[in-house]
């Protein structure tokens, strides 16, 4: 990828004029996202071999995911924090190489508490990752910000939905030990991650002479903090979720429907392929037709669904996971740039803040869905979580932030 600034963004910055979107750029980050995603999927794709080989309970399969979630959830917003005030283009790279790490640690663990260290690192390296290559994102999008965050998106999603199926592959008929194959991953990221770093420091430097040319949100500091508040339960239903399928669909299915683990890992792979084809509708359309109308749709919408999932068949089973999918993964990236947009200039901070947030719920879910799994049966957890999208209806205390595009 070639680094130099080109003419046309010197040129746009000096005016005060966006740049054209840099697909370049997006592509190279949200391949970089596919690549750290699938690093993370890859733990939860194999709690079925964790689970047998180190005699695991429900609540200790879930303790990994909260390990490494809040690793990645309590640091993301500081990274934020810093790198709003000082960018941090090589920060991308180093990150990776935490995930790289707790890679090996994760194909060599002897022991339950190293499990939980190399949970750890992964975190660690995401942490790291996801707000300033949402940063990049938003630096490349020349103004159509959320297609930009969905095409971040998708990348992360696309490969989250890998995890499953390259554990069934690989994993599953070659043992734990095969995880470490996949640190060659780690490394291609981080040298793609380079590349993106040099143009992040060049661009960086040129953009600094430009300025928002649209208004800053009018809000009250009230009504901003209680939007964020709001965003904050809507991450919360979301993310809990999606904790139940992503965390808990392989055991469920097994469990339920009697089908074979690498069977279940298939049907992992078709819901979080679905949540990656719907990670890319949320922010053009909401480009077009607002964010509060994705966000009302995409979390809301999913409760038919999630309602009806725990009364299905197995073949009903996967077609309602699908729907859930494509639903409910549109809603993140219209939330992220519905609050970057409430608080502007603070696009390291926000993107922190959500992503943190977004993964310590997931993280906290997987924890209290597993002891819950141990205490009541896992049919019961998919019963209580089916409520969780009807608290999509608090969307109606967010304010209109913009108004739709006409084609």
């Amino acid at each position: 990828m070639d680094t130099r600034v080109p003419p046309a963004v010197a040129v746009a910055a000096a005016s005060g004029q966006a740049p054209r979107t840099a697909f370049a750029v997006l592509g190279a980050i949200s391949f970089s996202h596919l690549l750290n995603d699938m690093i993370q999927s890859l733990i939860v794709a194999i709690y079925p071999i964790l689970k047998s080989g180190f005699a695991l309970s429900f609540g200790q399969v879930g303790l990994i995911t909260l390990t490494y979630q809040l690793t990645a959830s309590l640091l993301q917003p500081l990274v934020g924090v810093a790198t709003d005030k000082r960018p941090m283009p090589y920060s991308l790279p180093v990150g990776m190489g935490f995930s790289l790490c707790g890679l090996l640690l994760l194909a060599t663990a002897p022991n339950f508490p190293v499990l939980l260290l190399a949970a750890a690192l992964v975190g660690t390296g995401s942490s790291v990752f996801h707000p300033e290559s949402s940063r990049v994102a938003r630096m490349a999008s020349g103004g159509r910000h959320g297609l930009a965050q969905s095409l971040f998106q998708v990348g992360g999603n696309t490969g989250a939905s890998l995890g499953p199926l390259l554990a069934a592959w690989i994993i599953v008929p070659h043992g734990r030990g095969s995880v470490a194959w996949f640190s060659l991953a780690a490394l291609l990221a981080i040298v793609v991650l380079l590349q993106v770093g040099r143009w992040y420091r060049d661009h960086h430097a040129v953009r600094g002479a430009a300025r928002r040319r649209h208004a800053a949100v009018t809000l009250s500091r009230g009504r901003i903090v209680g939007s964020l508040l709001v965003l904050g339960l809507l991450i919360f239903s979301k993310y809990f979720y999606l904790a139940s399928l992503s965390s808990y669909y392989t055991f469920y299915l097994i469990h339920h429907f009697g089908v074979s683990v690498q069977s279940a890992q298939t049907h992992l792979f078709v819901f979080l392929f679905a949540v990656a084809a719907g990670s890319l509708i949320g922010g053009p359309v909401g480009d077009r037709i607002g964010r509060k109308s994705v966000i009302w749709i995409s979390i809301l919408g999913v409760a038919p669904f999630s309602l009806l999932l725990p009364h299905a068949n197995l073949a009903w089973t996967g077609v309602l996971s699908v729907a859930i999918g494509l639903i409910l993964s549109s809603a993140f990236s219209a939330i992220l740039v519905y609050a970057q947009e409430l608080l502007p200039g603070r696009v390291g901070m926000v993107s922190g803040l959500f992503f943190g947030f977004a993964f310590g719920m997931g993280g906290i879910g997987a924890a209290v869905l597993g002891q819950i799994a141990d205490a009541h049966g896992i049919e019961y957890v998919y019963r209580l979580c089916a409520f969780l999208p009807l608290m999509g209806l608090t969307t109606v205390f967010l304010p209109e932030l913009d108004r739709p595009r006409r084609t």
